[in-house]
């Protein structure tokens, strides 16, 4: 397992995070789709600055370290025994390296009173799945989709006919 540190994002480091996250899930969606995406949130962003603030603002959000470089980024919220995975991103040039595996790790041994994590991904995102179901022992719970929009989300129904034609996975993961 890699040997990272989770550092609490700092004021000044709040503009690069978002464009970090920016970029690693604009990797994410190319490396699916290629140049023709059309999955975007806003213009250019397969996730928007406002869906990135509105997790920083609501959450713990950490830069996740290693070797004294910022190789990642999580922002999670915890309330009482519940809590929730809102991002979590990690430079592309270090995918499968054990980075992602060892962050979620540190997370759980600083909340050991949350009995229920929660996340949600969406459904072509094949690298989330397989690393929430095979490494970290999340389950999936329920497809969202036009047909079953996501009750906590407003706009859930537009945002399934556009950005998620496909449908996004919930996942749980009980302690």
């Amino acid at each position: 397992m890699a040997d990272i540190t989770l550092m609490p994002l700092t004021l000044d480091d709040r503009e690069q995070f978002i464009l970090d996250n920016q970029e690693v899930f604009n990797c994410g969606a190319l490396e699916e789709f290629g140049r023709q995406d059309d999955h975007f949130e806003e213009e250019g962003e397969i996730i928007s600055r406002e869906t990135i603030e509105r997790a920083i603002d609501g959450g713990e959000v950490y830069r996740i370290m290693l070797g004294g470089r910022k190789v990642g980024s999580m922002v999670i919220a915890v309330d009482g025994k519940r809590g929730g995975l809102d991002l979590l991103s990690v430079s592309p040039h270090l995918h499968s390296g054990g980075i992602g595996y060892a962050a979620w790790c540190a997370v759980e041994r600083r909340h050991p009173q949350v009995a229920l994590w929660e996340t949600v991904t969406p459904s072509f995102e094949r690298r989330n799945i397989h690393f929430y179901v095979n490494r970290c022992g999340f389950h999936i719970v329920e497809f969202y989709n036009s047909h079953h929009p996501d009750p906590n989300t407003p706009d859930s129904e537009e945002e399934m006919d556009g950005q998620f034609p496909d449908g996004r996975f919930r996942f749980e993961k009980r302690m």
